[in-house]
């Protein structure tokens, strides 16, 4: 197939298609078990969220280096994203599926010796690993859906995959939230905690939770067999999700390897590599695109990992009742997708980010200087707005692109995730540090952290809006298209 037959990430700027397959029939196949890789690399993303907070207690570790577990989790896609890239342009994209995929179950197995050594660095081995695999099927799977068609629908065609994100995500959350957490024996300490103590029920919930971390050092001093018994039995509890998902894992892997799959961008011919980055570097929207991927990537990270030290610090949750309220989160942003999506048919991609992006940043505001339950509601109500920025970032910065070039440009965005891997180790060293006093109101070092986030919607912000005032007609068609 060549460039001038094939479709592509060009999809962004062309006219209406309301007459053209989004899937044709003999595209179907392929689409459907493509489309599950959205699912796995979303219940990888969102089962690990979690275990930022656990990790904490189980090690008795700061917020900061408990975040080192999305830094090495984010920071493997930077590690693979462009090598990726580089060997899918010159191999199928069913290739590039099939390594990420193996990668993905290695990744997951090696939280077994991780937990029976006992050993934070080979749990953050593990995830660094499994992201290896991500990378490439991210990679591969977001450009290989693009092409699967007409290019008048692709960006209608992505959206659609991506749909199923958040459904693996969800996935993740809950089985974190039914199988992981309640199990920990670190959360029933601190239950027993609360219930020795009936003072805590008239403290302010950050003071109870310093003082049961307290608790819990001192109670490894004091009971150190009894303290690494729990620690032992905690790190099997968070190993066993792992595990089954490297088993489905290779078994998906073994569905692509005897699949008959159709190659829409395969490149036998050299690559002009420094044509093509002079190409991408010169397009300020593919450059503000990465930029931007990166920052939002960061605020996804940090409102739904931090979502649980939200609860629990300020509100007085449990580990589990705050994943809770991460799960209704993730219930809104999916919802969020679909209605986004059916927006777009009126609103041209960069206004819709713009708007969503403002949107993100009230609530966060309200996040940061709304107490109790309602500051809670806020950080929830931000997902609504976060739901359609990761495609539709992706669909602008690939715009006019062909297919080979597309995946080497995705690449770029998908490196971009190291937004995920830098921002939220910043928010857990803010986590650790003192509040402050802003307009005569007391903000806990919690509620401080979250103008990270906050920075990062004004970010998307600026370029939705850019996008929308700089690139005329071509964003408007896009939204016919989408």
């Amino acid at each position: 197939m060549t460039d001038e037959d094939s479709p592509s990430a060009d999809a962004a700027t062309v006219g209406p298609a309301r007459d053209l397959p989004v899937v044709p029939t003999q595209f179907i196949y392929p689409f459907v078990i493509v489309t599950t890789l959205f699912a796995l690399w979303g219940f990888a993303n969102d089962i690990t969220n979690p275990l930022v907070r656990a990790f904490k207690e189980i090690f008795l570790i700061s917020n900061a280096q408990s975040s080192l577990v999305q830094w090495a989790f984010y920071g493997g896609y930077a590690t693979m994203a462009i090598p990726a890239a580089l060997v899918i342009r010159k191999v199928s994209y069913k290739s590039g599926i099939i390594v990420g995929l193996l990668l993905y179950a290695i990744g997951a197995l090696l939280t077994i010796p991780a937990s029976m050594m006992m050993n934070f660095n080979v749990f953050l081995v593990g995830f660094y690993v499994l992201t290896f695999g991500l990378a490439f099927l991210e990679t591969t799977a977001n450009p290989y859906i693009l092409s699967m068609g007409p290019r008048e629908t692709a960006t209608q065609r992505l959206n659609l995959a991506q749909a199923f994100n958040p459904i693996g995500s969800l996935t993740g959350m809950v089985v974190a939230s039914t199988f992981i957490l309640p199990a920990l024996q670190v959360s029933e300490f601190r239950e027993t905690q609360l219930q020795a103590h009936p003072e805590y029920a008239t403290m302010l919930p950050s003071e109870v939770d310093g003082l049961i971390t307290t608790a819990m050092e001192q109670h490894a001093e004091d009971h150190f067999d009894e303290r690494q018994a729990m620690v032992a039995h905690d790190l099997d509890v968070v190993k066993t999700p792992y595990v089954v998902i490297a088993i489905v894992v290779l078994l998906v892997l073994v569905v692509f390897a005897v699949s008959k799959l159709p190659d829409t961008g395969h490149e036998e011919e050299k690559i002009e590599l420094k044509a093509l980055l002079k190409h991408l570097l010169t397009s300020w929207r593919y450059v503000g695109g990465v930029v931007a991927q990166a920052f939002y990537v960061g605020a996804q990270i940090m409102c739904w990992t931090f979502i649980i030290h939200y609860g629990m610090t300020l509100v007085g949750l449990s580990a589990a009742q705050a994943q809770n309220y991460n799960i209704i989160a993730m219930v809104i942003f999916l919802a969020s997708r679909f209605i986004c999506t059916f927006i777009l048919k009126y609103l041209s991609p960069g206004l819709l980010l713009g708007i969503l992006a403002v949107g993100g940043g009230l609530l966060t505001t309200g996040a940061i200087f709304v107490q109790g339950m309602p500051g809670l509601y806020c950080l929830i109500g931000v997902s609504a707005c976060m739901s359609l920025m990761f495609p539709t970032i992706y669909g602008i910065a690939l715009s006019g692109l062909t297919p080979n070039d597309a995946k080497l440009g995705s690449a770029g965005l998908i490196f971009a995730i190291v937004g995920g891997a830098f921002m939220p180790r910043y928010q857990g060293g803010l986590i650790d540090g003192p509040g402050m006093t802003i307009a005569g109101q007391t903000l806990e070092s919690v509620r401080v952290s979250f103008f990270l986030p906050l920075i990062c919607f004004v970010v998307i912000a600026v370029f939705g809006f850019a996008v929308y005032l700089f690139s005329g007609q071509t964003e408007k068609e896009a939204a016919a298209a989408s």
